[in-house]
């Protein structure tokens, strides 16, 4: 399925060394979370950003878009909603990998909700192994096929992960934070997580600097001690 194309923001130092992906949720579209990437622009200069719109309209949210549809009647929806999902995303993120002349060592992929669960499947199946996976609000679906992407990464080291989420989200349940990471750690795959307390579905302050903090470790960007304030 073809992906819809969405909002970029170029390398603050008009030469891009690494690239993130944003895959926003259910609903939304590629404009959601693309200012994350004005924020994260100040400490990492090098990096370009872009933010895809998902291929399908979402019937749930007028004008919103969805990787894959939620009716909640199939147990099996999810998993054969990210496979589905999966091969046009691909797609894209090689596309714009060739574009800005970079490989998948220099790609992190953000998600919230089901953009993280996009996110983690995608990010842990990429053959030549990403830089890191950042999901916000969201679960590994699939834990049990989670063999299909240690496979996958044969010969490559497994991207790092840090999954945040918020204590009090309503829509997927912060105990799903701890099942994807105890899963991705019996698979192998290192995983740092945090939690926020008092938030719902939703990313707040320090989740956004958690994650600018793992953005720039995953590149090897090292930051001055006013990191956190310019967060």
């Amino acid at each position: 399925m073809a992906m819809i194309d969405g909002p970029r923001i170029a390398a603050k130092s008009r030469a891009a060394k690494q690239l993130v992906v944003f895959l926003h949720g259910y609903g939304a579209d590629g404009n959601d979370l693309i200012a994350i990437g004005k924020q994260w622009q100040a400490f990492l200069p090098d990096a370009a950003f872009a933010s895809p719109h998902a291929p399908e309209p979402c019937g749930q949210a007028p004008g919103g878009r969805q990787w894959f549809p939620l009716t909640l009647r199939d147990p099996n929806e999810r998993w054969i909603g990210v496979n589905k999902a999966a091969p046009g995303l691909n797609a894209f993120l090689d596309a714009e990998l060739g574009r800005l002349g970079l490989d998948d060592q220099h790609l992190v992929l953000v998600g919230f909700s089901q953009g993280a669960m996009m996110a983690l499947h995608s990010g842990l199946r990429r053959p030549r192994g990403v830089a890191g996976i950042l999901g916000y609000s969201g679960e590994l679906v699939g834990p049990e096929h989670l063999h299909e992407a240690t496979a996958a990464q044969a010969g490559a080291k497994a991207p790092p992960v840090l999954l945040i989420h918020g204590n009090q989200d309503e829509i997927i349940e912060p105990e799903a934070l701890f099942v994807s990471a105890e899963d991705l750690a019996k698979g192998g795959i290192p995983c740092q997580w945090h939690l926020s307390p008092g938030l719902g579905h939703g990313i707040d302050p320090a989740g956004l600097m958690h994650g600018g903090l793992f953005l720039a470790q995953c590149f090897g960007v090292r930051l001055g001690g006013d990191a956190k304030v310019r967060l």
